[in-house]
C-alpha cells in the first residue's frame, strides 16, 4: 500500500523500452529505448483494462501505461497479446490515490528489463520473454483505450494532466525530478499538456489530435469518462482521418484501391445482387437496427465494426431497392436497437452502447445523418439491494417506444423487462418481467434479443431472435403494461441463419421487415472476399383473418423483373423430373402454381448442373406438412449441406404458390403468403443455373411457370 502525501500524488509509471537509436525532432523515427509518462487521477480503483497512455504501431503492437486489466488496482506495461508484460502482479503494491489525487508514471524495456517506477521509486521490475517492440511513423498515441484495434470493452476513467514520450530511458532520478506542466532535460519527444481545447503535441511531432465519445479538456486536464472516451493523435491529419474513421481527401492510391475493390466485387459468383450487401468489409455481427420511415424516405441502420468498435452504417431509399449511404454518424459502441418518433415529433435511436448500457440519442437533421447522444445515458435502471428489481435483469438490445404519454422500453436477456419514463432523460424504473406467462412450445426464459414490438391488426408482435432458436415473432395482447403472449413461431428451423429482424411501418400502412442473412462459409472464405454482411429481402407482415400471420414480399421488387418467360400446364410424373429449357439462371424470380394432387412432395429444383450434381430443392412437403429447401447437394465446397423446413399446410384442394427468389447465393421461397424459408448456397460449376419441376410419391400438375431475370440494384 502507498502512503505518500495527502494533495498530490506525482506517479510516474515509466515505460522504459529498449528502442533503436535516439530519435530527436528530424531524426531517426523508429523508436527502441522510451520512456512514457503521465501524471492521471483515476476516477475509481475498480475500473479494469483502460489505459493514460499508449504508442501504437497501427498493425496490432502496443506498449502502454494500463490500470487494472490483469489485477485490480495495480499500473501495469501493457503490450500486444501481453508479450512484454509481466502477468504475475499478485506482489506489486495497490494503488490508493482518490479520484481528486493525481498520480505519476515510468517502464524500462532497456535490452530486455522491464522497470515500472511510481513517482521516481521502483514499483516493479521484471525481465520480459520477448524482444521490445520497434514504433515507426506511422505510429499513433491512444488514451483511453488500450490499442487502436480494442473494442469497447474497458476504458481508461479519470483525470490526465500531463502525458509525455521521451526516446531514451530515463533514470529513476530524471524520473523523480519531473514535474507537470514543465519542460525537462532531457526533452520529451512528444508531449501533451492540454491547456487547449484540442489536444495539442507541444513538440510538433503529432501535429493531428481528435477527442472522441465521452473524452474532453477541462481545467487544463483531459477528463476521460471510462466508457466511450478516447484521445488520438497522429503525424498528420490524413493519418489521423485514417485511424479514426473520417474519410480524408483521396489520394490516387486511395482510388486505385476503390477501383480495384469495386472490380473485385463486381466479379465475385457469390456476391448476391438484389438483396443488400455492405458495400465492403466484414462485419459480424450486420444486424439491422433502428429501420424507420421519414420524410418520403426508407432508413436503415445496420452494425459494421473498425477501430472505434461496433459502429451503425446508414443507408436509405425511396423504393426499398436502390439505397443511398449516408456518413455514418452513430459510432463508437453502438451495439442492437430500434427507431421511434418521440414527443417532440423526432427520430429518436434506442440502443445498447457497448460497455455502458442501454441509451438513447435523437436525431438532429431530416437526413438522419447527425445524432446526439443523451447525456442522461444509460437509461437502465439504477438498483440496490431491497428494490425487488435488483440484480434481477440483464441489459441489452434494447427496444423503445411511446405510448400514450410514456416511454416504454424492452431490454433483451433470459429474462426480458418492461422500463419506462415520462421523459427521455428522465428517471427510467423497471415495471416487471416483460412476459406475463408462457406459450406452448418456448419456455418463458427463452432469450429473447433483438427486440421489435408493434402492433399488427388487432394483435401486438414481438419479432426477436433467441440465439439458438434465430429469428422468431410472438402473438398477443399488450395490457397492464405486460405483454400476453398467444401464438409462437420460428422463422428459422434447421439452424439460427436468419437472424437479427428489424422492421418499420411505412406511409401506405405496411408493416416490412428485414433479417440478417448469416454466410454459413468459413471466416477465412468470408475475409479473403472482402465483404460479409447481407440481407434478407424486404418482407411484409399482415395479419390474417385467422388471426395468424401472413408474410410476402414486398411489391416493390417486381420493378426488378425483366425478359419473361412462361411455361404452362406441365403434368410431372410420379417420381420424375422436367427440365425447363426456356429457364435458367442464378439472379431470377420464379412464381409456380401447383396442384400437387397425389404428390406427397412436389416443386422446382434451382440452380441446378446438367448432370444434378449440384442442385437446390425447394417444394412442398404434403407428408410432413412443411416448405422445404433442400440444399445437401447445392455446393460440391462451401455451404450448408441440410433441409430447412417450416411448417405450412395446404387446405384441401388448394393449389399450392411459390414465389422463389435466386441471388448468387441467396435463395429465398415464399408459400401462398403463409411461410417462408431462407438458405445459402455456393455452387461451384458455372453450369449450376438450370430450373426443374420435380414430383415424388405421386403426380403433380404444374399450372403455369413464370420467372423473369432480376436487375442488380446493388452498386456493385
Amino acid at each position: 500500500m502507498f502512503n505518500g502525501p495527502p494533495m498530490r500524488i506525482a506517479f510516474c509509471l515509466t515505460v522504459l523500452a529498449l528502442l533503436s537509436a535516439p530519435a530527436s525532432l528530424g531524426a531517426a523515427e523508429n523508436l527502441r529505448d522510451k520512456t512514457l509518462v503521465a501524471w492521471v487521477s483515476p476516477a475509481t480503483l475498480t475500473q479494469r483494462g483502460g489505459s493514460a497512455l499508449t504508442i501504437d504501431d497501427v498493425a496490432s503492437h502496443f506498449d502502454g501505461i494500463v490500470f487494472g486489466e490483469l489485477a485490480p488496482k495495480r499500473w501495469m506495461a501493457g503490450s500486444d497479446s501481453f508479450r512484454r508484460t509481466q502477468r504475475d502482479q499478485g506482489g506489486w503494491p495497490e494503488e490508493t490515490a482518490d479520484s481528486k489525487t493525481f498520480v505519476q508514471v515510468a517502464v524500462a524495456y532497456k535490452g530486455q528489463e522491464v522497470t515500472i517506477y511510481r513517482n521516481g521509486q521502483r514499483y516493479a521490475r521484471y525481465t520480459m520473454g520477448s524482444p521490445p517492440q520497434e514504433f515507426g511513423p506511422q505510429s499513433v498515441i491512444v488514451l483511453g483505450k488500450r490499442h487502436l484495434d480494442q473494442g469497447d470493452d474497458a476504458h481508461f476513467g479519470g483525470a490526465v494532466e500531463d502525458v509525455r514520450i521521451y526516446d531514451v530511458a530515463l533514470s529513476a532520478e530524471q524520473i523523480a525530478a519531473l514535474k507537470p506542466n514543465e519542460p525537462s532535460d532531457p526533452k520529451p519527444w512528444a508531449w501533451w499538456t492540454f491547456d487547449e481545447k484540442e489536444p495539442k503535441d507541444r513538440t510538433g511531432r503529432f501535429a493531428a489530435g481528435k477527442l472522441i465519445g465521452g473524452a474532453k479538456v477541462e481545467s487544463g486536464n483531459l477528463v476521460l469518462d471510462g466508457r466511450t472516451g478516447v484521445m488520438l493523435a497522429a503525424r498528420n491529419a490524413e493519418a489521423l482521418a485514417k485511424t479514426v474513421g473520417v474519410t480524408p481527401p483521396p489520394s490516387m492510391s486511395d482510388i486505385q484501391a476503390v477501383r480495384w475493390l469495386r472490380q473485385r466485387l463486381l466479379a465475385d459468383p457469390y456476391r448476391p445482387q438484389y438483396h443488400f450487401v455492405i458495400p465492403e468489409g466484414y462485419a459480424m455481427p450486420f444486424d439491422p437496427n433502428g429501420a424507420i420511415f421519414w420524410k418520403g424516405r426508407y432508413h436503415l441502420f445496420y452494425i459494421f465494426q473498425d477501430p472505434r468498435g461496433h459502429n451503425w452504417g446508414h443507408v436509405s431509399s425511396t423504393d426499398l431497392l436502390h439505397w443511398r449511404h449516408h456518413p455514418t454518424g452513430l459510432v463508437s459502441g453502438m451495439f442492437s436497437g430500434n427507431a421511434f418518433i418521440n414527443k417532440d415529433g423526432r427520430p429518436t435511436m434506442c440502443y445498447h452502447q457497448v460497455g455502458q448500457g442501454n441509451a438513447m440519442a435523437v436525431a438532429l437533421d431530416d437526413e438522419l445523418n447527425q445524432w446526439e447522444k443523451l447525456a442522461s445515458n444509460p437509461i437502465t435502471p439504477k438498483t440496490a439491494p431491497g428494490d425487488p428489481h435488483h440484480d434481477k435483469y440483464r441489459s441489452w438490445d434494447p427496444y423503445g417506444w411511446l405510448e400514450d404519454d410514456t416511454y416504454y422500453a424492452i431490454f433483451g436477456g433470459n429474462r426480458p423487462a418492461i422500463a419506462k419514463c415520462d421523459s427521455l432523460g428522465g428517471h427510467w424504473k423497471y415495471v416487471g418481467d416483460l412476459m406475463a406467462h408462457a406459450v406452448e412450445g418456448v419456455g418463458i426464459n427463452e432469450d429473447v434479443s433483438c427486440a421489435d414490438f408493434f402492433k399488427l391488426g388487432d394483435k401486438r408482435m414481438l419479432l426477436c431472435i433467441s440465439h439458438g432458436l434465430g429469428s422468431r415473432y410472438y402473438l398477443g395482447q399488450w395490457k397492464k403494461e405486460q405483454f400476453y403472449p398467444e401464438f409462437h413461431e420460428r422463422m428459422s428451423w434447421v439452424d439460427n441463419a436468419y437472424f437479427a429482424p428489424e422492421s418499420l411501418l411505412d406511409d401506405k400502412g405496411r408493416r416490412i421487415m428485414w433479417a440478417w442473412i448469416f454466410d454459413q462459409r468459413s471466416e477465412r472464405t468470408r475475409r479473403d472476399s472482402g465483404w460479409s454482411g447481407e440481407m434478407s429481402l424486404p418482407r411484409e407482415l399482415m395479419l390474417g383473418e385467422d388471426g395468424r400471420l401472413r408474410m410476402r414480399p414486398v411489391e416493390e421488387l417486381k420493378q426488378l423483373r425483366y425478359n419473361e418467360q412462361t411455361v404452362e400446364n406441365v403434368a410431372v410424373e410420379a417420381d420424375k423430373e422436367v427440365v425447363l429449357d426456356k429457364i435458367a439462371g442464378n439472379t431470377i424470380e420464379l412464381t409456380l402454381e401447383i396442384e400437387p394432387q397425389g404428390a406427397k412432395q412436389c416443386g422446382v429444383k434451382v440452380c441446378r448442373s446438367p448432370d444434378g450434381a449440384e442442385q437446390t430443392l425447394v417444394y412442398y412437403d404434403a407428408a410432413d406438412k412443411k416448405l422445404k429447401i433442400d440444399v445437401t447437394r447445392a455446393s460440391l465446397g462451401e455451404g450448408p449441406k441440410n433441409v430447412e423446413a417450416g411448417p405450412f399446410e395446404l387446405k384441401q384442394g388448394e393449389t399450392l404458390t411459390l414465389r422463389v427468389f435466386v441471388d448468387k447465393s441467396v435463395v429465398e421461397a415464399f408459400a401462398n403468403d403463409r411461410q417462408a424459408a431462407m438458405r445459402r448456397i455456393y455452387p461451384t460449376r458455372a453450369d449450376s443455373v438450370g430450373v426443374s419441376l420435380f414430383s415424388q410419391g405421386g403426380a403433380a400438375k404444374v399450372r403455369r411457370v413464370t420467372a423473369w431475370e432480376m436487375a442488380p440494384s446493388n452498386p456493385y
